[in-house]
């Protein structure tokens, strides 16, 4: 059974305001990739993206940065920005802030072999994080993103066509959306990008990163 919401309802951003949901624009929509870089989605994922010209931001798991550091140099050349998505998927409600954190850490020691210290951007995996640990990555610099819109591909009950009816129904300008270059997400993914990147194109919108 299906707990989440694909729209984020706007209470969230009022109870955790130090969190960012969405992004005050009137003409662009921020896509995010959760969980790669992975050889089977994510080259595919960069190739569609580039073809509308468009850029986004990937959390990525510091355990995959560690085994193909070859995608992650095509997703920093293609101009795209990078987030922090902890070491190993840890659930941040699951796991002591000593070990969460760590965790965090050696992600980043990751991430900034590759010279990307510039913008230190995180998201917690399953969206699950307790407010020390919150409170504590923004003391360290850290920005935190959340989302407006999650895309659904994630979760093998979807049907392709609905992941889509969803993201079309819900994406707007100042939209950060969530999707996954993943394996499990595959099937879905691969139904859902190209025709949100072909919507946002008609609609006159740009795909921007997020800073």
């Amino acid at each position: 059974m299906r707990r989440y919401l694909f729209k984020t309802p706007s209470l969230a951003a009022k109870m955790w305001p130090a969190y960012l949901w969405s992004i005050q624009d009137d003409s662009s929509v921020y896509l995010t990739f959760d969980d790669g870089p992975i050889p089977e989605v994510t080259p595919w994922v960069l190739q569609e993206l580039q073809k509308f010209d468009a850029k986004a931001t990937f959390f990525c798991i510091g355990n995959n940065v560690r085994k193909h550091p070859e995608i992650l140099q095509q997703v920093i050349k293609q101009g795209h920005q990078l987030g922090n998505h902890t070491d190993s998927h840890l659930n941040g409600k699951d796991t002591r802030f000593e070990t969460y954190l760590q965790d965090i850490l050696k992600a980043q020691a990751e991430l900034d072999r590759f010279g990307t210290n510039r913008s230190k951007l995180f998201r917690p995996p399953y969206g699950r994080i307790k407010k020390r640990q919150g409170r504590a990555l923004i003391a360290q610099g850290y920005k935190i993103v959340m989302w407006d819109l999650l895309s659904g591909d994630f979760d093998p009950s979807q049907s392709p066509e609905y992941c889509w009816k969803q993201v079309k129904r819900h994406l707007s300008p100042g939209s950060i959306v969530v999707m996954h270059d993943s394996v499990k997400a595959r099937e879905r993914l691969e139904y859902v990008l190209p025709r949100t990147l072909e919507f946002i194109q008609k609609k006159g919108w740009s795909c921007k990163a997020i800073d």
